[in-house]
């Protein structure tokens, strides 16, 4: 081999990784998204649908300069740390999560790609972050509730039924850790409406089926359901709470879309849309530390007409004119 044709070659070799790093850069950012529940819900797909919107906004557009990769586990939680160990593979710039339990999944499969959360209660509550100012880590995001708004939900659903006597506080132990804290904060607020608490901790639908069937013989009592919303056992406490006709509050605007009375929570899509800003942040170079955890500025109470007439609820007029929405 001549000089010069080894000096064009030892070139085009040394040209290559550029022009394969170039090539990468054109394909764009990557964004993992991880999400416990199923695709096809209409809270979901508005959920991500705003997060997208949040990022064009930013300069950010899918296909263009940015790839999302999306996993939904559809409640369950093995496939939940398969999921996450499969988005950290694919090389995720920043992952985001719409709830704690995939959060805590994306922590277990990595340390150093960032997290950003768009919900998932109390961050701090919960064990997601340690200090919400500085947030320590790799993680950080949108809380969409504290304990202390488990009172509120007490005060409502007392305002919606009046008649309330008896409160079954019911929640699941393995995926509620923040449960002590919300029960705590309603049996504060009870004692004032003078309303007893009696708490429901289950592990499947048979232990709904039978604590809920023995607490609903006493008049005048209903149901207060902690987050997270469990996709395989909700919809069993719809039917209970309407075969005993037990007015029933729930923390997210999609358990009342889906059959229960009352919800009343953050507004989680527009949760979704600030946290744009933080992913575009973490893209452009900024670190989780800089990011201060940030908690909810918008919220909505939401009724669902067709299961109070199931359940012969008549709700006062002045309750439903403050309702941010109601669905007949």
């Amino acid at each position: 081999m001549n000089r010069r044709a080894f000096i064009t070659l030892l070139g085009g070799a040394a040209a290559w990784p550029l022009a394969a790093r170039a090539q990468q850069n054109d394909r764009g950012r990557r964004i993992g998204w991880l999400d416990l529940f199923d695709e096809n819900a209409d809270e979901s797909r508005a959920i991500r649908n705003a997060l997208r919107e949040g990022l064009a906004s930013l300069g950010w557009i899918e296909g263009r300069n940015l790839n999302i990769d999306q996993r939904f586990a559809a409640g369950d939680l093995n496939r939940t740390r398969t999921y996450a160990a499969e988005l950290v593979s694919l090389g995720a710039d920043v992952l985001v999560t719409p709830s704690a339990t995939p959060t805590r999944a994306l922590q277990q499969a990595t340390q150093t790609i960032p997290i950003v959360f768009t919900g998932g209660g109390d961050a701090s509550a919960n064990g997601l972050v340690k200090n919400i100012v500085r947030p320590e880590g790799n993680t950080t995001g949108f809380s969409t509730s504290e304990p202390t708004q488990a009172g509120k939900w007490l005060e409502l659903l007392k305002q919606a039924a009046p008649q309330l006597s008896r409160v079954a506080i019911v929640f699941k132990p393995d995926v509620a850790p923040t449960a002590p804290q919300y029960i705590a904060a309603i049996e504060a607020v009870a004692q004032s409406l003078s309303v007893q608490t009696i708490k429901i901790a289950f592990q499947d639908a048979v232990d709904l089926v039978h604590s809920i069937d023995a607490f609903a013989v006493a008049p005048d009592s209903g149901l207060l359901v902690l987050p997270p919303p469990f996709t395989a056992d909700r919809f069993t406490i719809f039917k209970l709470a309407i075969q005993h006709r037990l007015p029933a509050m729930y923390s997210q605007r999609a358990l009342a879309a889906e059959g229960g009375l009352i919800a009343y929570s953050a507004d989680v899509v527009d949760q979704s849309r600030r946290a744009a800003s933080y992913v575009d942040r973490l893209l452009r170079g900024a670190k989780v530390a800089e990011l201060p955890v940030q908690f909810p500025t918008k919220y909505q109470l939401v009724v669902n007409m067709k299961t109070a007439k199931a359940i012969g609820l008549a709700i006062p007029e002045d309750f439903l004119l403050h309702a941010d929405e109601v669905l007949e």
